[in-house]
């Protein structure tokens, strides 16, 4: 994230649309603030695998991108992923990935953050397809 305004939900959408990836998926940041963030993305054919499921990398991409806004909402807006891993539980199947991030504990160097990544099904039930675990680290403003 590189906005210098209020964090809050519209400037973290803001950030999220200046990543021309996040613009090709159709990310969206659905909620944002107090260590938390959510991150959706609905499912279309370009984003699957050969076997008909939403391509891991996509649950990557929203993991990584859900942790650092998870992370920005407890360290401020300058802030990057410093790793993660991601833990795939099920086939993603469904018509929205949901990527819900909070943080797990914030210092001043760092924040770890887990991600759950849900699929929403067409009753709007959720199904966990995937674990995130993640730090986040501040770095100086531009």
């Amino acid at each position: 994230m590189t906005e210098t305004a209020a964090l809050d939900l519209a400037t973290a959408q803001q950030a999220l649309d200046s990543q021309p990836f996040s613009r090709l998926v159709g990310a969206r940041v659905t909620a944002f603030g107090d260590g938390g963030a959510t991150l959706e993305i609905d499912v279309r054919e370009e984003l699957h695998q050969q076997h008909g499921f939403l391509h891991g990398g996509v649950l990557s991409y929203a993991a990584d991108n859900a942790l650092t806004f998870a992370g920005g909402a407890a360290l401020g807006p300058h802030v990057l992923t410093g790793g993660f891993s991601i833990q795939y539980l099920r086939p993603a199947i469904g018509r929205t990935l949901r990527a819900r991030a909070q943080v797990v504990h914030a210092g001043r160097r760092q924040a770890v953050v887990r991600c759950d990544l849900l699929m929403t099904g067409e009753d709007g039930s959720e199904t966990l397809c995937a674990v995130a675990q993640g730090t986040v680290l501040p770095v100086p403003a531009p």
